[in-house]
């Protein structure tokens, strides 16, 4: 019984000073040190860029982990990253790499933090008499940051020092840079090929495109540019660069939104090939995939060439346009020096050497003058446009070409119908023929009883008229409608 008791004695006293495979056995696994990523381990990083203010980075890096349980501090992200979109996988062996914690640490190293965080602490002031040249260094404590700093001198407060704060080192909790940190437990021995993938906030693009016309005003050159703001806080070097074209929607729920576009983001995301942009459907938008590596610089306004064309055949119009106001019983002159609007046509089709969909932007058009000057005539915003559909540019209107209307009769037939006789008169000041394009917008169920000129029923309540007007001539055209309405 003695012995017993004295064997028991022995082992708890092994276990109490630490020696013995007890202990060993109790312990926890020590954690690896934690390990730090920047740009130096990065070998690719791909950039999707949406027009709606959002960009998916697939940052790839070659990292260099302890095995076990550690940290990883993930630097050289985009300040405007949104956390919950954050995804780290390892390409070698996923099952190798397992996150057990996510932070996104933004509490940035600048001096009103520095100060903050040594309040209490000691730090060293420099300061340096400029009339006997001597330095002095004193230690001294941070009592207080409230509106600037306050220091305790030996027994002495004081404010307002002149010198020159010196810190010890930075505080663990304060970063240089944006940083991903993960609590991951690391499965390999020689390092991982890991991926990271996030959202951010802060980068666009959008398309400016320059016509040229002709002296005829017929056919056109056409220049496509990509103009992509980078302000998301980051510098993507090198980067496999691809446009994302259409009209998403944003969701109410934005986690949710956030979401789904990471979702569709990570399959648009791909390998590039040759030089220029390639286009594909992709969903219900378009993707442009920039064929050679590009860097984008954080605070960078950056423009690449999308299309190029020339001897596009361009349609020129002079539009005359009623109002729907002008039917309701309004009699006598309505107008008599309205303004005609100018606009050019271009059908985006492979014969007119163009076929590619076209995102929208704004769309600039310019024309020689008589001694070979380029001049501005006018700008438009177009929407995103397909293959075979037509892009409609209005550039201002007409200084030379007037219009002016008057209704000649109006008469209640019965209840709610009616009928009304216009004169619309077309005045050419060119010195050339031109043909205008009057298009009245008719309401109600309308029949034409007459009309001096042909015209098609457009649309349900649109009659157009093609009036030709000879130079330095006016052209004077009639139409009698029934309305019911």
């Amino acid at each position: 019984m003695v012995i017993r008791f004295l064997s028991l004695l022995l082992a708890l006293a092994i276990i109490l000073t630490g020696s013995g495979p007890a202990l060993a056995a109790l312990a926890p696994a020590d954690k690896a040190a934690p390990v730090t990523s920047t740009l130096d381990d990065q070998r690719s990083v791909s950039l999707t860029i949406y027009n709606v203010n959002l960009g998916l980075v697939k940052d790839l890096r070659q990292i260099k982990l302890p095995k076990g349980v550690g940290e990883l501090r993930f630097m050289d992200v985009a300040s405007q990253i949104i956390p919950t979109s954050v995804h780290i996988k390892s390409l070698g062996n996923p099952d190798s790499l397992l996150v057990l914690e996510q932070n996104y640490e933004y509490d940035l190293l600048n001096p009103q933090k520095l100060l903050d965080k040594y309040v209490g602490k000691e730090v060293k002031l420099f300061t340096r008499n400029p009339y006997t040249e001597r330095e002095e260094l004193v230690t001294a404590t941070l009592l207080s940051n409230n509106g600037g700093p306050i220091f305790k001198i030996g027994d002495d407060i004081t404010y307002g020092h002149p010198g020159r704060i010196i810190f010890p080192g930075v505080p663990e909790n304060l970063m240089a840079k944006p940083t991903l940190v993960w609590l991951a437990e690391n499965g390999l021995l020689n390092g991982q090929k890991v991926e990271a993938s996030y959202l951010t906030n802060g980068i666009n693009w959008r398309s400016d495109y320059v016509v040229t016309l002709n002296d005829k005003d017929d056919k056109a050159d056409l220049s496509g540019w990509v103009t992509i703001d980078n302000k998301s806080g980051a510098t993507y070097k090198n980067a496999k660069l691809k446009l994302v074209a259409g009209d998403v929607n944003r969701a109410k729920d934005k986690q949710e939104y956030e979401g789904k576009m990471l979702r569709a983001a990570k399959m648009a995301v791909g390998e590039a090939a040759a030089p220029q942009f390639k286009e594909d459907s992709f969903f219900e938008y378009h993707i442009y995939t920039l064929q050679r590596t590009a860097t984008v610089k954080d605070n960078q306004t950056k423009q690449i060439s999308l299309v190029q064309a020339e001897d596009i055949p361009v349609k020129k119009e002079f539009i005359f346009r009623g109002a729907p106001y002008y039917y309701y019983g309004q009699y006598g002159e309505i107008a008599t020096n309205q303004k005609i609007g100018v606009f050019v046509e271009i059908d985006n089709r492979k014969d007119n050497h163009l076929g590619m969909p076209l995102p929208k932007g704004t769309i600039r058009v310019y024309k020689h003058d008589s001694e070979g000057s380029l001049q501005f005539v006018g700008e438009d915003s177009i929407d995103h446009t397909p293959e075979k559909e037509k892009v409609r540019i209005r550039l201002g209107d007409a200084f030379d070409v007037k219009g002016g209307r008057k209704m000649t009769e109006w008469k209640k037939l019965m209840f709610n119908r009616y009928e009304a006789a216009y004169e619309i008169s077309l005045r050419n000041h060119k010195k050339e023929d031109i043909v205008v394009k009057v298009v009245e917008p008719i309401p109600g169920d309308w029949t034409m009883v007459e009309s001096s000129h042909e015209y098609t029923k457009s649309e349900a309540f649109t009659a157009e008229f093609l009036v030709p007007v000879p130079k330095d001539g006016e052209t004077k055209m009639t139409y009698r409608v029934r309305m019911r309405y």
